[in-house]
C-alpha cells in the first residue's frame, strides 16, 4: 500500500479483532515507523511497549471503561518522558502525536486496524496503574494505548469536511 492510500484508509477501529495474531516482525515494522517520527530537538522522548502477553493485555483492558480492546492480539502502550530544552520548552506531547500517527499509518499499510485510546487512560489514575503493571520507569508516563489486530469488520474513514473548508492558500 502506498503512503497516500494508507492516509485515506486509516480510520479509528473500535470493533472486534480476528483471533489471528500479529507476527512479531510486523510489530517491529510498525514500531520502527513510530521511533522514526519527528522529535523536537531530536530528544526522542517517546518509547513503546508492545504487550503481547495475554494476561497483561487482559489486565490493561480491565483498567479501561470501554471494552474496545478485549480481542486485540497486541496492545501498544506509548510512554513519554519530559525533557526541557535550553529555552525551557518540552516537546513530548508533539513527539508522541507524531509517533502515534506514524504507527497508525504503518498499522493500516500492513492491513491491520487500531484506535488511538488517550483521554480515558488518564482518568482515575489509570495511566499510573498501567505504568505500574508494565514496570514503566520513573520519569516516564503512559500516554495512550493502541490495540492492534486484524479487524473482524472492515471500516471506513469518517467523513471529512471538504478540503476547501479546511485549507486556504495565501
Amino acid at each position: 500500500m502506498d503512503f497516500f492510500e494508507a492516509v485515506y484508509k486509516r480510520h479509528s477501529y473500535r470493533g472486534e479483532f480476528e483471533s489471528t495474531g500479529v507476527p512479531k516482525e510486523d510489530i517491529v515494522k510498525i514500531l520502527d515507523a513510530g521511533i522514526r517520527a519527528a522529535s523536537g530537538m531530536n530528544y526522542q522522548t517517546v518509547n513503546f511497549i508492545a504487550v503481547m502477553d495475554p494476561e497483561k493485555r487482559r489486565a490493561l483492558h480491565d483498567l479501561l471503561p470501554k471494552k474496545t480492546t478485549a480481542t486485540a492480539p497486541v496492545m501498544i502502550v506509548v510512554v513519554t518522558t519530559e525533557m526541557q530544552s535550553p529555552k525551557g520548552m518540552s516537546f513530548e506531547k508533539e513527539d508522541y502525536a507524531a509517533a502515534v500517527e506514524n504507527v497508525l499509518l504503518a498499522v493500516t499499510a500492513l492491513g491491520y486496524a487500531s484506535v488511538w485510546i488517550d483521554g480515558e487512560t488518564h482518568l482515575e489514575g489509570r495511566d499510573r496503574a498501567m505504568g505500574k503493571l508494565l514496570n514503566v520507569p520513573e520519569g516516564w508516563h503512559v500516554r495512550c494505548l493502541l490495540p492492534v489486530g486484524v479487524p473482524k469488520k472492515q471500516g471506513a474513514q469518517a467523513e471529512k469536511k471538504p478540503f476547501e473548508e479546511r485549507v486556504r492558500f495565501e
